[in-house]
């Protein structure tokens, strides 16, 4: 046979073997991260719950999922096991990196346009009073020619 022939073949179990061997590097990661949990330690459920370890056992862990609530999962229902710095920011809301720097985010874009509240002009989308005044007297004179049916439109008849 010629080397030609089989080249392709060679190719194709070569990216087979490259694509098995990841896939199984991120499972033994996987497994590895989850026996090294220790108590106390904040967690991420694949279910996308956030828990803290109380008691780890073979095939299982029991999980405070809130205060005085415990619940038992399977080892591999655990998605992340998080630093404690993580937890505390996702959970309780509590960000010491802003708490250090003393850094405030504005609420709006107003940050992000580059103009001073001086500079700031108010449009006003209320609507006139002369064309509302107006604009009432045209419906008033419309609403009085369909009563009299004079607005008809060509093509409209007065069927009675």
């Amino acid at each position: 046979m010629d080397i030609l022939t089989l080249l392709p073949f060679i190719v194709l179990i070569g990216a087979m073997f490259l694509m098995t061997r990841s896939a199984k590097k991120k499972q033994a990661a996987a497994a590895q991260m989850r026996n090294d949990m220790q108590l106390g330690t904040g967690v991420r459920t694949i279910g996308g719950m956030y828990a803290t370890v109380k008691e780890v056992h073979d095939d299982t862990v029991l999980l405070e999922v809130a205060p005085g609530v415990h619940a038992i999962y399977a080892k591999n229902s655990i998605g992340a096991v998080l630093d404690d710095a993580e937890y505390n920011r996702i959970v309780h809301g509590d960000d010491q990196e802003l708490d250090a720097d003393g850094t405030v985010v504005p609420d709006d874009a107003s940050s992000l346009t580059g103009e001073s509240d001086a500079e700031i002009t108010k449009i006003d989308l209320g609507k006139d009073e002369a064309a509302d005044a107006s604009g009432t007297e045209e419906a008033a004179v419309k609403d009085a020619k369909d009563a009299k049916g004079e607005s008809k439109t060509d093509g409209e008849s007065d069927s009675k």
